[in-house]
């Protein structure tokens, strides 16, 4: 076999010398220099990237807030200019700034429900001064919600008006009055309580339902650090086409076939909206659409919004046995109400009688934590 004579004066490198050498030439390499500079401005540009995106991020969440604190201002000042009461306590803050509220609870009434009023003031809503010790120590706002009649200034409203001086406890809205215009009451009480008033949430309740104050709020306040908190007794009832009955849907074709059923929606007795939605709702009011029933129309402009929905079954208790039961076992109700009448049957005479059986006691508001 022919072998290569070894070349005179040069002697083979070993695998270790081989890699050296490698490494000493890659260094007198000019194109292995250069990936090297690029690889290493490429991991700066990466960094760099990250925290710009970091940074759109936090403006991002800046101006979504800034954009609904404007809403918020503009909301509230064609409030005041078209004419919407505003309470002494607001107006003191506007020098010092807005109080941070826990929630507003705002009470659905109508001119005919005097009885009902009055027997709310004698059961779950403190009067006088106790109510301003409410507002002033728990942060929480509650006033009868009701607006106009149809001849503004006639014998209703200066009915309204009288007994508003007597106890001070009516949040007045820029609305004619009428059972059919429930959803436009919604959409006019969100707006005007949270340009009112800064709270954390906003609760619209019947004035023919039960209430425990203390409960609620410490309900409410588990929830307080998520955003977009939709919070009551979620239901999905059928869809009424025939005329003449209760709670019929003119615009039934929306929803589909006949028999087809709503969109889950929080029942009307008691839901609670955190402030971001109440925000949505008044910066929107003018596009977002009424259906017949309120609860409904309510469900409907959270449908395609990132909106966390909670079903707490203890805002939609039965009266006594069933609260009176539950609150024995220790898991007291937030609202109870009969689901016959949808609301409590006979409530200006009934609701004394639950609210001794069901109630959490006074005691469990002064003493609650929030």
């Amino acid at each position: 076999m022919w072998t290569i004579p070894e070349p005179k004066g040069l002697a083979r490198t070993t695998a270790m010398e081989a890699e050296k050498l490698n490494v000493v030439s890659e260094g007198c390499n000019s194109r292995i220099l250069l990936e090297k500079e690029v690889k290493g401005e490429a991991k700066g540009i990466y960094s760099e990237v990250f925290k710009t995106q970091n940074a759109i991020q936090t403006l991002d969440k800046t101006i979504s807030n800034l954009e609904m604190e404007l809403a918020a201002a503009k909301a509230a000042q064609e409030s005041i200019r078209g004419g919407a009461p505003v309470p002494e306590d607001i107006k003191m803050s506007e020098s010092s700034g807005r109080r941070r509220y826990l929630m507003v609870v705002g009470i659905n009434t109508a001119f005919s429900s005097r009885k009902r009023r009055d027997s709310v003031r004698e059961t779950w809503m403190p009067q006088g001064e106790k109510r301003k010790k409410l507002e002033e120590e728990k942060g929480i706002i509650i006033r009868f919600v009701i607006g106009h009649s149809a001849t503004s200034g006639g014998i209703l409203d200066r009915a309204i008006e009288a007994e508003d001086r007597k106890h001070g406890d009516f949040l007045r809205l820029d609305h004619v009055e009428g059972y059919l215009e429930l959803s436009a009451k919604t959409k006019t009480y969100f707006a005007t309580a949270v340009n009112l008033w800064d709270a954390d949430f906003y609760i619209k309740v019947d004035d023919d339902v039960h209430v425990n104050i203390a409960t609620l709020g410490q309900t409410l306040v588990r929830h307080r650090s998520k955003p977009r908190v939709y919070i009551g007794c979620m239901k999905s009832g059928p869809v009424l086409s025939q005329k003449g009955v209760r709670y019929h849907e003119p615009e039934y074709w929306k929803f589909g076939e006949a028999g087809n059923k709503y969109f889950r929606h929080a029942t009307g007795q008691l839901y609670a909206i955190s402030k971001d939605l109440a925000t949505y709702i008044s910066n929107n009011k003018h596009v977002l659409h009424k259906y017949a029933n309120e609860d409904v129309s309510l469900g409907s402009w959270f449908i395609g919004l990132d909106v966390n929905h909670i079903d707490d079954r203890r805002l939609c208790c039965g009266t006594p046995p069933d609260c009176e039961w539950k609150a024995q076992a220790g898991n007291v109700c937030v609202a109870s109400f009969d689901w016959t009448c949808s609301g409590i049957c006979r409530s200006a005479e009934r609701i004394k009688e639950v609210h001794k059986r069901c109630g959490e006691g006074e005691k469990a508001l002064w003493n609650a934590s929030f």
